[in-house]
């Protein structure tokens, strides 16, 4: 085939016919800017930053969407041909609101960078996967194993097969990085001579002593039971959540220089009074563990006991009769968690109770379905109306009302509705209730509560009604949550209280960012089986673990072990 002859900026150079002006600048390093042209995409030539002049021609011509003629002089670099370029970039400018993210990353309440670290550990990376995941996320590890991750149901990739395997993929960096011979710590701006406490060694805690420490505040954590975690350590079982795993991250915690004092409850070991006179900024994080009821009759007869309690006591080791049939109400993660440790107990027959059918459960679908063939007995439709004691006033048996389906809810849910007249009968030694959570803030004085006992604080600037006192997570605004969403209250309160501790007032103003929700995969149940596959597989690697000094690099292909090809890489990050 013949090439034609060109002249581009004084240089000779030669095109196959059909190519436009900016592939053959492109071959011969001659650079034209372009923010729209793409060589698998049709050439329309949108953004007009490539203009280039064409001598003999009036009008100035797109570089993507030009084909070259025979002996074309062209310039690139002219006077008239930048005044264009930077007319058409402030054109552009001029209508862009906020600056574009992906979906993932909007979806994760800690503002987490997935689609960096999911391509860093694509392209093997991994202390710099670990680095980036802990700009957002002080418990990498932790969160990786037990977070509902939102951010897969909000992933690109689904619209092709299914979501990449996010929560996976951070959990894989965390554990390389935590086993491995040189754990990453974050570096902490000089000493501001300012300190802080914190009340609540939880994931809104733990993160809030991780981001004020890094700008070089001193900080002290306050926790009332023996070892920090919150409800990571007391409320999610072995089986989920190694222990092993939270400490060491909070390990990280020590080495950075927080100060941690736990068996320390506010208002009995220590008085609130006292925090505020010697601190200069409190951040109180206290959690929700306290369990609610049910409102049916006869739940205060002994052998009813909260989820959150339940499962405290398992972690403690403390002494648990379950007897052979045990009921749990509820359909959430932790109902779950009490369902399986219920059954690793040695109980003969565990039902779960809940009032809605499975597809609808809160519940991640791979805790439920593997609760299923560990012998859980899923009572769907039904709703607990009565507990029957014996003499001794211990539990023997629960009356359940028959439920169905009737018009959707304010959440989208169809609202369960009683069958008139139709009720089953099941024996019980033990009833759990996990159904909900609220908070005890006795021994916070002066602080505003809702009606519901949670503390108030203004959601701007995450200030209570005491100046200089801070909350956030699930004891603030009845607001009960996942975990990372309390992680996200103390990525952005930080700020807040960085700001008080330098003689500013501010408000947390989130970033701007352009969605465009029609793109991302429909919220359904089949969203929910999805990741079961490469879950179990992961699992069934994290097990094969003989110790923690063993690397955690298991296999050297990371995104075939995970189920996340090289192509679900690139469309993750376009």
């Amino acid at each position: 085939m013949n090439k034609f002859r060109l002249n581009i900026d004084g240089k000779e150079v030669y095109g196959l016919p059909g190519q436009t002006i900016l592939e053959v600048c492109r071959e011969n390093d001659i650079f034209i800017p372009t923010l729209c042209y793409d060589e698998r995409t049709e050439i329309y030539g949108a953004c007009g930053l490539c203009m280039v002049e064409w001598e003999g021609s009036p009008k100035l011509w797109k570089a993507c969407a030009t084909e070259i003629a025979p002996n074309m002089v062209i310039r690139t670099n002219t006077k008239r041909v930048f005044e264009s370029r930077k007319t058409n970039l402030e054109l552009l400018l001029s209508n862009h609101k906020g600056d574009c993210r992906p979906p993932c990353m909007l979806a994760c309440p800690a503002g987490t960078d997935c689609q960096g670290y999911v391509g860093l550990i694509a392209n093997g990376q991994y202390e710099e996967a670990i680095k980036l995941i802990r700009d957002n996320i002080p418990l990498p590890g932790a969160i990786g194993r037990v977070c509902p991750h939102p951010c897969e149901k909000a992933c690109r990739r689904g619209l092709v097969d299914e979501p990449i395997a996010i929560a996976n993929l951070k959990r894989f960096a965390a554990d390389t990085d935590e086993f491995g011979e040189d754990p990453f710590v974050p570096e902490c701006e000089p000493d501001t001579g300012k300190n802080v406490a914190v009340i609540g060694g939880g994931p809104y805690g733990i993160s809030m002593a991780y981001f004020l420490r890094q700008m070089g505040h001193d900080v002290t954590i306050y926790e009332a039971m023996p070892k920090l975690g919150g409800m990571l350590r007391y409320g999610i079982p072995e089986y989920r959540l190694p222990k092993e795993v939270l400490d060491e991250e909070i390990a990280v915690l020590e080495k950075m220089g927080i100060t941690m004092v736990t068996n320390t409850k506010i208002g009995e070991d220590i008085s609130f009074e006292a925090i505020k006179r010697d601190f200069d900024a409190v951040c109180v994080g206290i959690g929700a563990w306290v369990s609610t009821g049910v409102r049916c009759k006869g739940e205060d007869a002994d052998g009813v006991i909260g989820g959150i309690d339940f499962l405290r006591k398992v972690v403690r080791n403390e002494k648990i009769d379950l007897g052979k049939n045990v009921a749990i109400v509820g359909g959430g993660n932790t109902a779950m968690d009490a369902c399986r440790t219920a059954v690793r107990l040695g109980a003969d027959k565990v039902y779960n109770i809940y009032r809605r059918t499975k597809d609808e459960m809160p519940a991640d679908m791979i805790e439920i379905e593997e609760a299923e063939e560990e012998g859980v007995i899923f009572l769907n439709l039904t709703n607990p109306l009565e507990i029957i004691s014996d003499e001794n006033g211990h539990c023997r048996q629960m009356v359940l009302q028959v439920m169905e389906l009737g018009e959707p809810d304010a959440s989208g849910r169809r609202a369960p509705v009683p069958v008139e007249g139709k009720t089953e009968t099941i024996d019980v030694d033990t009833v759990i209730l996990a159904i909900g959570q609220r908070v005890n803030a006795e021994g916070i004085d002066g602080v505003e509560l809702t009606r519901k006992g949670g503390i108030v604080y203004d959601k701007d600037t995450f200030m209570t009604a005491i100046p200089g006192v801070f909350a956030g997570g699930d004891c603030g605004n009845d607001k009960i949550s996942i975990a990372v969403e309390s992680i996200g209250d103390a990525k952005k309160s930080c700020l807040v209280v960085d700001a008080y501790l330098r003689g500013e007032e501010i408000k947390y103003e989130p970033n701007y960012y352009v969605t465009k929700k029609d793109v991302t995969p429909a919220n359904s149940s089949m969203q929910k089986r999805e990741k079961t596959t490469s879950l179990r597989l992961y699992s069934a690697m994290m097990k094969s673990r003989q110790s923690k000094k063993q690397t955690a690099v298991w296999n050297a292909d990371v995104k075939t072990t995970l189920n996340v090809s090289s192509s679900a890489m690139q469309i993750c990050m376009m």
